[in-house]
């Protein structure tokens, strides 16, 4: 069966500008605002607190408590140690991209040895 790539493709092409276009298009129409105080506001508060929630939505299913034991079963301790990897870079270099990158390598790593 031969498959044309052509609409695969164009398919991928239009996914990539959309997604390009939702992530300039703020910025382009911020430019002329960007000292105003709300945006200030947003730009130092609303990138932690996107962190918290996504960190609130990962571990949503997990309970560190269940029965009343401590949960040390394969799902606790790869989330326990790649959080505590996590925070300890964040702290330590300030910079998200190595944290989030190490964090997920480390629970996928974890997931599949303890696992």
């Amino acid at each position: 069966m031969n498959l044309d790539p052509l609409p695969l493709l164009g398919f991928i092409a239009v996914c990539a500008l959309a997604t390009f276009l939702t992530r300039v298009l703020p910025f382009i129409a911020f430019s002329r605002q960007a000292e105003h105080p709300l945006v200030i506001h947003l730009g130092r508060y609303l990138p932690p607190a996107v962190m918290l929630i996504l960190v609130i939505y990962a571990m949503r299913d997990w309970r560190p408590l269940s029965e009343g034991a401590a949960n040390l079963s394969a799902n606790g301790w790869p989330m326990i140690l790649a959080g505590l990897i996590v925070a300890g870079i964040q702290l330590w270099r300030r910079n998200a991209l190595l944290s989030i990158l190490t964090g997920t390598g480390t629970y996928m790593g974890l997931v599949q040895w303890i696992g």
